[in-house]
């Protein structure tokens, strides 16, 4: 039986494609030393990373979107003199797990550290949901950060580094981006992101955080087909209002480097430099709501408090303070 090939060996055929033109099966045969027939093979491997790949008789292969890989180097230098000055380290994988669950491995004496991924094949989003990451279509990041104490209302930590990531959006031309309470970024109400936090006591009081995030930048129809909920990318929205679409690599430098003054600014000042503007991003706010956990609960949501809970009136006019990590918020279908 025929090994499969490691990622780095197949990642020449990915290249390859990466212009998103038609290449002969005869021209990259000769190019890998294989069969047309191994050729085959290895084009069934990089199409389990997510790649979508259209094969016609007469022309070849295609990827149906080009294809731009990360590139750490040119994410670094593009961050500011604060933001790179902070980060201790930084690396671009080919395809892991979860970018959270290998800088949990990591050890925290690298913090601040971040690292990128091209594809993930375990990732993970709240609650134990699965997170769907093709190749090098999206931004898969998770950033490690050491502070030496336990931050006060570290809960909500997920909605400034919401904050954080839409600023970086807005940055780049999308300013209808909006947050929907605890976690996720929107365009209305397709999904456009989504942000997963894991914190890890350390040695002498310290607290240590994770940050995942995964944000939708150039995923196409057939990558998505199976996701469960209605989503949204950065490049289809830019195109829709008319702007040029940004480069993955573009949009990685900008987030990082949010990321990383966003959470000196926590560190130092708490929620509280977040707030207005998370207000300003309620996706929720003033919308009937429908919120499921251990009991469930129904009125209008009206905004969060100071500690990152969400305010929802019930019809009695009772004001209930909901707390991340015990509910979901589910926002009804819109109207036919």
């Amino acid at each position: 039986m025929t090994r499969a090939l490691d990622d780095a060996a197949l990642l020449p055929l990915a290249d390859a494609l990466a212009a998103g033109d038609w290449v002969s099966g005869e021209a990259l045969a000769a190019t890998a030393g294989v069969s047309r027939a191994a050729l085959a093979k290895r084009i069934a491997q990089i199409e389990a990373w997510g790649l979508d790949i259209e094969a016609r008789p007469g022309l070849g292969y295609r990827l149906t979107a080009p294809l731009e890989r990360l590139d750490a180097a040119a994410i670094r230098v593009g961050l500011s003199p604060a933001s790179a000055a902070r980060l201790a380290g930084l690396d671009v994988a080919l395809r892991v797990d979860s970018t959270n669950q290998r800088l949990i491995e990591a050890a925290s004496a690298n913090d601040p550290q971040a690292l990128f991924a091209e594809a993930q094949t375990a990732g993970r989003g709240r609650r134990g949901r699965d997170w769907r990451s093709p190749f090098g279509a999206n931004l898969y990041l998770s950033l490690a950060w050491s502070f030496a104490g336990w931050p006060p209302k570290l809960g909500t930590l997920p909605l400034a580094v919401g904050v954080a990531t839409a600023r970086a959006l807005a940055a780049s031309g999308l300013s209808s981006v909006q947050l929907k309470w605890p976690n996720d970024l929107r365009i209305g109400d397709a999904k456009l992101g989504g942000i997963l936090i894991e914190s890890r006591s350390e040695i002498g009081g310290a607290c240590r955080v994770i940050i995942g995030l995964g944000l939708n930048v150039a995923m196409t129809a057939g990558q998505g087909a199976h996701l469960e909920q209605a989503w949204t990318s950065v490049h289809a929205t830019q195109l829709a209002v008319g702007r040029p679409t940004a480069t993955r690599n573009a949009l990685a430098t900008a987030v990082l480097d949010s990321l990383l003054a966003a959470l000196a600014q926590f560190e130092q000042d708490g929620f509280a430099s977040f707030l207005a503007d998370w207000n300003r991003l309620d996706l929720a706010a003033g919308r009937a709501v429908r919120i499921e956990g251990a009991t469930t609960l129904e009125g209008h949501a009206c905004g969060i408090d100071p500690d990152g809970a969400l305010i929802v009136e019930s019809a009695d006019g009772q004001r209930h303070h909901v707390h991340a990590g015990e509910v979901s918020l589910r926002l009804p279908a819109a109207a036919a």
